[in-house]
């Protein structure tokens, strides 16, 4: 099996909004945004010892839950932010096949060059696809 990646780099005000847009970016490669309505929301609570793994952490829980439910996040409320736990309010719906087409098929995050600027608030994320 041949395994392939791609990554990513997202910026904000806030460390908080970067790790939101790097969740976004993480459902723009699955899927168009555009094609996405904010049906249902969900709560998604991660905890690490560190900014890295917490960056880790919330990339493949978003990524779980889109596995398991086949829920389709476009909007990402950060309301608790610490660097060691991050809590949010995510907003999308369930996958359709007839309105969804499916781009990127991303297996997880990886430890490979992740990043967190927090002087910057950059992350970077590498996904295996």
């Amino acid at each position: 099996e041949h395994t392939a990646d791609m990554g990513l780099v997202a910026y904000g005000k806030s460390l908080a909004e970067a790790f939101a847009n790097a969740a976004y970016g993480l459902f723009s490669l699955i899927v168009e945004p555009n094609r996405v309505k904010e049906k249902e929301s969900r709560k998604v609570t991660v905890q690490a010892q560190d900014a890295e793994s917490l960056l880790f952490n919330w990339i493949n829980e978003l990524i779980y839950i889109f596995e398991v439910e086949r829920l389709l996040f476009k909007s990402f409320d950060i309301t608790d932010f610490t660097g060691q736990s991050l809590e949010a309010t995510c907003g999308g719906e369930k996958y359709d096949p007839s309105r969804h087409q499916l781009k990127t098929g991303v297996k997880s995050a990886t430890y490979h060059m992740l990043k967190v600027d927090g002087e910057k608030n950059r992350v970077q994320v590498i996904f295996d696809v």
